[in-house]
């Protein structure tokens, strides 16, 4: 396949599963890469930058939750996370993670193709410097990277395009409608997470945030100025 769309890593223990989305995925022009294990995965990743990977929650040996755990600091390809538990502790769990979505099963495969579309279409890279510094924090979202008192946080794609929207206009204020709207999500509780995860990177007082304040009834504001 000369004119793939994007290069895409399949986890998934299940052979019936894992061969429908590559059936699926490469009849709408996508290159597909396999792996049956977080191990296998793990393997391939070292060699190969993949655009995104869809990775299944429950494996044995090692689950995908664990695998994204082990990775966080070196990983920075969106993930979509395909779990059989359609619990709201089970998403959450995910998005704390680092994951930039999920999808529960069964699906639709047109469905998934939509969300990696969508996923990539948001993700895409621009050639636009986009660094800022304010007090003691640097945002880099070129390289997806926080630096706060000398250490370094990675940021997944989601925060990015959050944090982006927010330095562009600071001290507006965001409600969940306007995130969800953003990142294509619309469970509140899963919002709140990912906001949360965000003020770790940044604060330095998480209890006190002084930059990515909530604003009690209406939303979220980032202040830089």
């Amino acid at each position: 396949m000369d004119n793939f769309i994007a290069h895409i890593l399949v986890v998934d223990d299940d052979d019936g599963i894992r061969s429908l989305v590559k059936k699926y995925l490469n009849e709408n022009n996508y290159l597909v890469t396999t792996a049956n294990s977080a191990e296998d995965a793990q393997e391939k990743i070292l060699i190969i930058k993949f655009d995104l990977i869809v990775l299944d929650i429950m494996m044995p040996e090692k689950s995908g939750l664990e695998f994204l755990k082990e990775n966080k600091n070196i990983l920075d390809t969106p993930v979509i996370l395909l779990t059989a538990k359609g619990e709201a502790l089970e998403r959450i769990k995910g998005l704390e993670t680092g994951a930039d979505d999920y999808l529960p099963k069964p699906f639709e495969p047109k469905e998934l193709i939509l969300r990696i579309k969508n996923i990539l279409k948001k993700t895409k890279k621009n050639d636009q410097k986009k660094v800022i510094e304010f007090e003691n924090i640097k945002i880099d979202l070129n390289k997806q990277l926080i630096f706060k008192n000398g250490n370094e946080n990675k940021i997944n794609n989601t925060e990015k395009i959050i944090l982006e929207k927010m330095i562009n206009n600071p001290g507006k204020t965001f409600s969940r409608e306007d995130i969800g709207l953003l990142i294509n999500l619309d469970k509140e509780r899963s919002i709140d997470v990912i906001i949360t995860r965000l003020r770790k990177k940044i604060e330095i007082d998480q209890k006190n945030p002084k930059f990515l304040q909530t604003i009690r009834g209406a939303g979220y504001v980032l202040w830089i100025e």
